[in-house]
Protein backbone atom coordinates (compact mmCIF):
# COMPACT_ATOMS: atom_id res chain seq x y z
CA UNK A 1 0.00 0.00 0.00
CA UNK A 2 1.72 3.17 -1.21
CA UNK A 3 1.20 6.75 -0.01
CA UNK A 4 -0.91 9.04 -2.15
CA UNK A 5 2.10 10.82 -3.67
CA UNK A 6 4.94 8.27 -3.64
CA UNK A 7 7.17 10.25 -6.00
CA UNK A 8 7.11 13.58 -4.15
CA UNK A 9 10.75 14.47 -3.41
CA UNK A 10 11.23 14.90 0.34
CA UNK A 11 14.63 16.56 0.23
CA UNK A 12 17.12 18.08 -2.18
CA UNK A 13 16.46 15.75 -5.09
CA UNK A 14 13.96 17.87 -7.01
CA UNK A 15 13.57 15.70 -10.10
CA UNK A 16 10.30 13.81 -9.63
CA UNK A 17 11.16 11.30 -12.34
CA UNK A 18 14.58 10.54 -10.85
CA UNK A 19 13.20 10.23 -7.33
CA UNK A 20 10.45 7.93 -8.64
CA UNK A 21 13.12 5.81 -10.32
CA UNK A 22 15.12 5.49 -7.09
CA UNK A 23 12.08 4.56 -5.04
CA UNK A 24 10.51 2.15 -7.50
CA UNK A 25 13.75 0.48 -8.58
CA UNK A 26 15.64 0.16 -5.30
CA UNK A 27 13.59 1.14 -2.26
CA UNK A 28 10.02 -0.12 -2.57
CA UNK A 29 10.91 -3.65 -3.81
CA UNK A 30 12.98 -4.22 -0.64
CA UNK A 31 10.73 -2.37 1.83
CA UNK A 32 9.07 -4.79 4.29
CA UNK A 33 5.27 -4.80 4.25
CA UNK A 34 4.91 -3.33 7.78
CA UNK A 35 6.99 -0.33 6.70
CA UNK A 36 4.86 0.13 3.58
CA UNK A 37 1.76 0.10 5.76
CA UNK A 38 3.16 2.60 8.25
CA UNK A 39 4.43 4.88 5.49
CA UNK A 40 0.98 4.93 3.87
CA UNK A 41 -0.64 5.63 7.24
CA UNK A 42 1.76 8.49 7.92
CA UNK A 43 1.21 9.99 4.46
CA UNK A 44 -2.41 10.71 5.38
CA UNK A 45 -1.41 12.93 8.33
CA UNK A 46 -1.07 16.74 8.22
CA UNK A 47 2.60 16.57 9.32
CA UNK A 48 3.51 13.62 7.11
CA UNK A 49 6.76 15.33 6.06
CA UNK A 50 8.15 14.59 9.52
CA UNK A 51 8.35 10.89 8.65
CA UNK A 52 11.70 9.38 7.72
CA UNK A 53 12.25 9.31 3.96
CA UNK A 54 12.18 5.66 2.78
CA UNK A 55 15.43 5.99 0.83
CA UNK A 56 17.16 7.31 3.96
CA UNK A 57 15.61 4.44 5.89
CA UNK A 58 17.14 1.96 3.47
CA UNK A 59 20.59 3.41 4.21
CA UNK A 60 19.96 3.20 7.97
CA UNK A 61 18.95 -0.44 7.63
CA UNK A 62 22.26 -1.26 5.92
CA UNK A 63 24.20 0.54 8.67
CA UNK A 64 22.37 -1.43 11.37
CA UNK A 65 23.23 -4.69 9.64
CA UNK A 66 26.85 -3.75 8.96
CA UNK A 67 27.61 -3.08 12.62
CA UNK A 68 25.39 -5.89 13.94
CA UNK A 69 23.45 -3.43 16.06
CA UNK A 70 21.59 -4.90 19.02
CA UNK A 71 21.16 -2.02 21.49
CA UNK A 72 20.01 1.28 19.98
CA UNK A 73 18.53 4.63 20.93
CA UNK A 74 16.18 6.89 18.99
CA UNK A 75 15.50 10.54 19.77
CA UNK A 76 12.35 11.75 18.04
CA UNK A 77 9.90 9.03 17.04
CA UNK A 78 6.84 10.62 15.35
CA UNK A 79 4.71 7.70 14.02
CA UNK A 80 7.66 5.33 14.20
CA UNK A 81 8.86 4.56 10.65
CA UNK A 82 12.56 4.56 11.57
CA UNK A 83 11.71 2.91 14.90
CA UNK A 84 9.86 0.07 13.17
CA UNK A 85 12.65 -0.25 10.61
CA UNK A 86 15.19 -0.64 13.42
CA UNK A 87 12.99 -3.09 15.33
CA UNK A 88 12.62 -5.25 12.21
CA UNK A 89 16.38 -5.22 11.61
CA UNK A 90 17.97 -5.88 15.00
CA UNK A 91 17.90 -9.38 16.58
CA UNK A 92 14.83 -10.63 18.45
CA UNK A 93 16.54 -9.97 21.79
CA UNK A 94 17.66 -6.49 20.71
CA UNK A 95 16.43 -3.36 22.47
CA UNK A 96 15.58 0.19 21.37
CA UNK A 97 15.23 3.10 23.76
CA UNK A 98 12.81 5.43 21.98
CA UNK A 99 12.38 8.97 23.33
CA UNK A 100 9.68 11.42 22.29
CA UNK A 101 7.65 14.00 24.21
CA UNK A 102 4.58 13.28 22.05
CA UNK A 103 3.17 9.83 22.68
CA UNK A 104 0.08 10.61 20.59
CA UNK A 105 2.01 10.35 17.31
CA UNK A 106 3.67 7.11 18.41
CA UNK A 107 0.25 5.64 19.21
CA UNK A 108 -0.83 6.23 15.59
CA UNK A 109 1.84 3.87 14.33
CA UNK A 110 1.84 1.51 17.30
CA UNK A 111 -0.82 -0.90 15.90
CA UNK A 112 1.43 -1.54 12.89
CA UNK A 113 4.39 -2.15 15.20
CA UNK A 114 2.30 -4.55 17.29
CA UNK A 115 1.12 -6.41 14.20
CA UNK A 116 4.76 -6.81 13.11
CA UNK A 117 5.43 -8.50 16.48
CA UNK A 118 8.41 -6.31 17.36
CA UNK A 119 6.98 -4.09 20.11
CA UNK A 120 8.78 -6.16 22.77
CA UNK A 121 12.07 -4.68 21.52
CA UNK A 122 10.93 -1.09 22.19
CA UNK A 123 11.20 0.87 25.45
CA UNK A 124 9.22 4.05 24.72
CA UNK A 125 9.97 6.98 27.02
CA UNK A 126 7.54 9.90 26.89
CA UNK A 127 9.79 12.80 27.80
CA UNK A 128 11.89 15.66 26.57
CA UNK A 129 15.09 14.12 25.32
CA UNK A 130 17.74 15.85 27.45
CA UNK A 131 16.37 14.82 30.87
CA UNK A 132 15.69 11.31 29.53
CA UNK A 133 19.29 10.99 28.30
CA UNK A 134 20.64 12.34 31.59
CA UNK A 135 18.55 9.75 33.44
CA UNK A 136 19.99 6.97 31.27
CA UNK A 137 23.50 8.25 31.99
CA UNK A 138 22.89 8.07 35.74
CA UNK A 139 23.47 4.34 35.34
CA UNK A 140 27.17 4.01 34.57
CA UNK A 141 26.55 0.63 32.92
CA UNK A 142 24.89 2.47 30.04
CA UNK A 143 28.03 4.40 29.12
CA UNK A 144 29.63 2.97 26.00
CA UNK A 145 26.90 0.34 25.67
CA UNK A 146 24.83 1.45 22.66
CA UNK A 147 25.63 0.31 19.13
CA UNK A 148 23.54 2.82 17.20
CA UNK A 149 21.53 6.02 17.60
CA UNK A 150 19.16 7.91 15.34
CA UNK A 151 18.26 11.55 16.00
CA UNK A 152 15.35 13.37 14.37
CA UNK A 153 14.25 15.95 16.90
CA UNK A 154 14.56 19.67 17.74
CA UNK A 155 17.58 21.05 15.92
CA UNK A 156 18.52 23.53 18.65
CA UNK A 157 19.54 20.62 20.90
CA UNK A 158 21.44 18.48 18.37
CA UNK A 159 24.74 19.63 19.87
CA UNK A 160 23.54 18.74 23.37
CA UNK A 161 22.28 15.33 22.20
CA UNK A 162 25.61 14.69 20.52
CA UNK A 163 27.57 15.24 23.72
CA UNK A 164 25.43 12.73 25.59
CA UNK A 165 25.46 10.21 22.76
CA UNK A 166 29.24 10.30 22.64
CA UNK A 167 29.13 8.92 26.18
CA UNK A 168 26.43 6.36 25.44
CA UNK A 169 27.78 4.95 22.17
CA UNK A 170 30.45 2.28 21.96
CA UNK A 171 33.67 3.08 20.15
CA UNK A 172 32.85 2.28 16.49
CA UNK A 173 29.17 2.85 17.28
CA UNK A 174 27.19 4.96 14.83
CA UNK A 175 24.82 7.88 15.26
CA UNK A 176 22.75 9.22 12.36
CA UNK A 177 21.37 12.77 12.46
CA UNK A 178 18.43 13.65 10.22
CA UNK A 179 17.66 16.98 8.49
CA UNK A 180 21.26 18.19 8.40
CA UNK A 181 20.69 20.06 5.12
CA UNK A 182 17.46 21.67 6.37
CA UNK A 183 15.60 21.88 3.07
CA UNK A 184 18.75 23.14 1.37
CA UNK A 185 18.67 26.36 3.39
CA UNK A 186 22.14 25.74 4.87
CA UNK A 187 23.63 26.78 1.51
CA UNK A 188 21.37 29.82 1.05
CA UNK A 189 22.00 33.38 2.22
CA UNK A 190 19.96 34.17 5.30
CA UNK A 191 18.33 37.06 3.45
CA UNK A 192 16.79 34.70 0.90
CA UNK A 193 15.73 32.03 3.43
CA UNK A 194 12.06 31.67 4.27
CA UNK A 195 11.35 32.97 7.78
CA UNK A 196 9.99 29.58 8.87
CA UNK A 197 13.37 27.97 8.08
CA UNK A 198 15.70 30.58 9.58
CA UNK A 199 16.00 29.29 13.15
CA UNK A 200 16.46 25.69 12.00
CA UNK A 201 18.97 26.85 9.38
CA UNK A 202 21.06 28.68 11.97
CA UNK A 203 21.07 25.75 14.40
CA UNK A 204 21.84 23.24 11.66
CA UNK A 205 24.77 25.27 10.32
CA UNK A 206 26.18 25.55 13.84
CA UNK A 207 25.78 21.82 14.40
CA UNK A 208 27.36 20.86 11.07
CA UNK A 209 30.37 23.05 11.84
CA UNK A 210 30.75 21.46 15.26
CA UNK A 211 30.77 17.94 13.78
CA UNK A 212 33.38 18.94 11.19
CA UNK A 213 35.89 19.74 13.94
CA UNK A 214 34.94 16.98 16.39
CA UNK A 215 37.95 14.62 16.69
CA UNK A 216 35.82 11.93 18.33
CA UNK A 217 33.96 11.02 15.13
CA UNK A 218 34.31 10.18 11.47
CA UNK A 219 31.51 11.87 9.51
CA UNK A 220 29.70 11.67 6.20
CA UNK A 221 26.86 14.00 5.23
CA UNK A 222 24.70 12.08 2.75
CA UNK A 223 22.12 13.93 0.57
CA UNK A 224 19.27 11.47 1.20
CA UNK A 225 15.91 12.78 2.32
CA UNK A 226 16.62 16.15 3.91
CA UNK A 227 20.25 15.25 4.50
CA UNK A 228 21.53 12.66 6.98
CA UNK A 229 24.88 12.87 8.73
CA UNK A 230 26.48 9.58 9.68
CA UNK A 231 28.97 9.70 12.55
CA UNK A 232 31.18 6.85 13.72
CA UNK A 233 32.57 7.27 17.19
CA UNK A 234 36.32 6.68 17.02
CA UNK A 235 37.32 7.73 20.54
Amino acid sequence: MEPEKPTEPQGLLQSHDLYKYILETNVYPREPEPLKELRALTASLPRSGMGTAPDAGQMIQILLKLIGAKKTIEIGVFTGYSLLLTALTIPDDGKIVAIDMNRESYEIGRPVIEKAKVEHKIDFIESEALPALDKILENSDNEGSFDFAFVDADKINYINYHERLMRLLKVNGIVVYDNTLWFGSVAQPESSTDDSYKEGRMNTIKFNKSLAIDPRVDISLVPLGDGITICRRIS
